[in-house]
């Protein structure tokens, strides 16, 4: 500021001596005035360049701020974006899990469906194979259950389905798998036992079908289930297995149902 103040002090002394007719035929005047003129001149330059100056600086604070907005901006729908995608992947997820659950679940009972038991059989029997442990399967089959449904209709019919399939769940050991099998058919898979010990596993659950309160209108229903048991064999494939556990069950069947019958 103050030589801002010395510079006004020095431009009004020139001009004020260039002014002064007393002066006028002064040597040095026509020099002073010119060297003034390359002053005011100098000045006119410095401003300009001062003003440009200025203009680009505020050209670059407002592009920094809208490059910072801009960026701010993208930020927001990146983090959006990302946030969509996780809702995505999660639905996906649930979705995929569902998908699972509805391909190895029975859809009447809950328990497993074909798919699963054939899943699991795979797997036990490799794992009994390798460790030459024991696994023994059982089929069960609803006595006479064509006449139920004839007789009281579907709706019935299902319902039985259910209170069995909960029966079983409920009898046998909490690391077996039962499932449905098909129709009124369902099958245990039990690891780790032979056929005589899986044997008490099946009685038990033949005795809770027995004592099943299911009711089709004023009528209580009487059901009874045959079973074939088999223990797996070394070398002996899934198929093998399940049908002389088939072969049983027709044996009990055929010798009078509501009993079990172990494959030879």
């Amino acid at each position: 500021m103050r030589a801002d103040k010395q510079i006004e002090q020095i431009e009004q002394t020139v001009e004020s001596l260039l002014s002064d007719p007393s002066h006028r035929d002064n040597p040095l005047r026509p020099a002073l005035d010119e060297l003034y003129g390359e002053f005011r001149g100098l000045l006119h330059q410095i401003d300009r360049v001062t003003r440009i100056s200025d203009r680009y600086q505020h050209v670059s604070q407002a592009e920094k701020l809208s490059l910072t907005e801009r960026y701010q901006k993208q930020l927001r729908q990146l983090e959006k974006i990302a946030r969509i995608s996780d809702r995505y992947q999660s639905m996906m997820r649930d979705l995929n899990e569902a998908l699972k659950e509805a391909s190895t679940r029975d859809a009447l009972t809950g328990i497993g469906n074909r798919r699963m038991l054939m899943e699991r059989m795979k797997t036990e029997s490799a794992r009994a194979e390798r460790l030459h442990r024991p696994l023994t399967v059982a089929l069960l089959d609803v006595d006479r259950f064509k006449s139920v449904n004839d007789a009281h209709g579907h709706e019935a019919g299902d319902k039985a389905l259910v209170e069995i399939a909960h029966a079983i769940v409920a009898s046998v050991r909490d690391y077996d798998l039962c499932g449905r099998w098909g129709g009124e058919e369902f099958m245990v898979i039990m690891p780790e036992i032979g056929a005589d010990e899986a044997a008490i596993v099946v009685e038990r659950v033949r005795q809770a079908v027995m004592a099943l309160d299911i009711t089709a209108g004023d009528t209580r229903l009487a059901l009874s289930a045959s079973f074939g048991i088999a223990e797996r064999r070394g070398g002996e494939s899934v198929s093998e297995t399940i049908n002389r556990a088939d072969t049983a069950l027709f044996d009990a069947k055929r010798d009078g149902r509501n009993r079990y019958k172990i494959a030879p």
